[in-house]
């Protein structure tokens, strides 16, 4: 009974999050509702026995890429953000995601659900595995994003430095 009050609980920081992100004006609170939602997937993940996959959601998503976004905001022009205006194609949007969204519930109503007995993976065996076979993959996807960051740091400090000319 529990586990499903915190299913709800979860589920309705997902929804609250990716609400925030979609409806928000301001890009910095978009930024923080994409990591409350994210934070909300993460506590779904442990109640699905994948303590793995929500640490990864945690660290990953909700630290590393959020935190790569809120670098690209500062670093872009304040100018840029005032011409930007409502796009007139909100409404075709609208429908589409709505149609997605009867879909994904339409999906999750006639599923039958199998009622087995869960169990979580012993984690030392996927640290392991982890940091023996995929520590050089895991390394360079964070050497990408270091890559990714500082191009953009390079890249304004030459439009700078062109402006000032």
């Amino acid at each position: 009974m529990t586990s499903l009050v915190i299913f709800y609980l979860a589920s309705c920081v997902v929804i609250g999050g990716g609400l925030t992100v979609v409806l928000s004006r301001n890009i910095v609170y978009a930024a923080f509702g994409l990591i409350a939602s994210l934070s909300g997937v993460a506590g779904i993940f442990i109640l699905s026995f994948a303590p793995f996959l929500a640490l990864v959601q945690i660290l990953i998503y909700g630290g590393a890429i959020v935190i790569v976004i809120i670098f690209a905001l500062m670093l872009t022009k304040l100018e840029d953000f005032r011409t930007l205006s409502d796009h007139k194609h909100w409404p075709i949007a609208l429908v589409s995601s709505l149609l997605t969204m009867g879909i994904i519930i339409a999906a999750a109503l006639y599923t039958p659900t199998n009622l087995v007995s869960r169990r979580g993976v012993d984690l030392s065996k996927l640290a392991d595995e982890l940091f023996s076979k995929w520590a050089i993959p895991f390394e360079m996807a964070s050497l990408v994003l270091l890559i990714a960051l500082m191009g953009g740091v390079i890249m304004v400090r030459k439009t700078d430095s062109k402006d000032d000319k």
